[in-house]
């Protein structure tokens, strides 16, 4: 209750905030991944460097499995973290090398003349 009696309750931008925060949580929870039932260590199932090629093949393989149902990107029955690491780290060197960053920041940066020079 406030000084003067009367209940205390949300005003415009306040509600607003309240009904977005609750919105963004909820799609943020049903995003939440779930452990995989298949994965497994038996001997031929996708590993590191399997999941670093496809990681690397990504956007090749997501071309064609746009066209074909027998094409995934990723291997579901796989060896488990290391298969997901080889993986993000094929995806990571494809669209986000660190060698990219470098040779656009020494572009980007303006030339310095050295004293003397």
């Amino acid at each position: 209750m406030s000084r003067q009696g009367r209940p205390v309750t949300l005003r415009g931008s306040t509600a607003t905030a309240v009904v977005l925060a609750v919105a963004v949580l909820l799609l943020v929870g049903a995003c939440a991944a779930d452990a995989n039932p298949s994965v497994s260590s038996s001997p031929g199932v996708p590993g590191f460097w399997l999941g670093l090629w496809q990681g690397l093949i990504s956007p090749i393989t997501f071309l064609v499995s746009l066209f074909r149902d027998d094409v995934g990107i990723y291997a579901v029955r796989n060896s488990g973290a290391w298969y997901d690491f080889g993986f993000m780290l094929g995806v990571s060197i494809i669209f986000g090398g660190s060698a990219r960053s470098g040779a656009a920041a020494s572009r980007a940066a303006p030339r310095r003349r050295r004293p003397g020079s």
